[in-house]
């Protein structure tokens, strides 16, 4: 009910005329992305004890949350760091693991179209938790709510842009701030680190179960849920994770066509 209160309340923000104050669309972004504070927080303490631990200095944590940001990647990176990877298999491994946002990509891709000013950030900081709150916003486009004279950039769509890049912003501020957290406390305090890596995983989970209350369509759950076991059952480790996105996409597809086809022979 609550998530359903603060994505009404950023709809009324971003269809407000051009006298919206700046503040109030950062004020929504604060609320519609404190889920992701708060697994951003717990992950990036993780991450953070997990480098240092690994004896790496405290200061890269923060810095590979800038211009890395990839959290199941950073997560990854250090056992890579740690094993001696070369370079070869190191990108190898990330670009399988992160081939997700491939996906990602496609399905913003008429959203973040008309956002010039905004869309190089947000395609670089498509995280999965950003992704999950940006795909739930209806589209809204056009200055049709704004004052007649007003410029351009008040219309309902570049204030939702606005209040897009603000939430994406400020996740990548809650995942740098944690790690450093958890840096710096890992560099100070000795910490046991058994079960910590689970903290991304259990992110996932929320996540997961925040959009199907959301969408009420279990249909798409439900599919995913199956093409991951039957992945991980008959395709070998590495390449499991992509073989159920792959998957996935293709049974989804085929439903979809299957349900429009069906519609449009019940209207005939």
């Amino acid at each position: 009910m609550q998530r359903r209160e603060i994505s009404t309340e950023i709809q009324s923000v971003n269809l407000k005329k051009s006298h919206t104050k700046s503040d109030s669309i950062l004020l929504a972004a604060l609320k519609f992305s404190s889920p992701v504070f708060l697994g951003y927080q717990a992950i990036g303490i993780a991450f953070g004890l997990l480098l240092v631990e690994a004896g790496y200095p405290f200061w890269l944590a923060p810095l590979m949350g800038i211009f890395m940001y990839a959290g199941a990647g950073q997560f990854i990176s250090v056992g890579l760091f740690a094993a001696g990877a070369g370079l070869a298999e190191s990108v190898l491994v990330q670009l399988i693991v992160n081939a997700r946002h491939i996906a990602y990509g496609f399905s913003m891709l008429k959203r973040f179209r008309s956002l010039p000013v905004y869309r190089f950030y947000l395609i670089y900081a498509l995280t999965d938790e950003t992704f999950a709150l940006l795909s739930s916003l209806e589209t809204l486009t056009g200055p049709a709510e704004a004052d007649e004279g007003s410029p351009p950039e008040e219309g309902a769509g570049n204030k939702q842009g606005r209040f897009m890049f603000l939430t994406a912003l400020l996740d990548q501020c809650y995942w740098v701030s944690g790690s450093l957290i958890g840096a710096l406390a890992g560099t100070l305090i000795p910490f046991g680190f058994d079960g910590i890596a689970f903290a991304l995983s259990a992110l996932f989970v929320v996540l997961m179960i925040e959009q199907i209350l959301r969408v009420r369509k279990p249909g798409i759950f439900i599919v995913s849920a199956a093409a991951a076991v039957l992945a991980v059952f008959l395709l070998p480790g590495r390449v499991s994770l992509l073989g159920a996105m792959a998957l996935a996409f293709c049974m989804i597809q085929l439903i979809n066509t299957v349900s429009s086809k069906g519609h449009g022979g019940g209207e005939e």
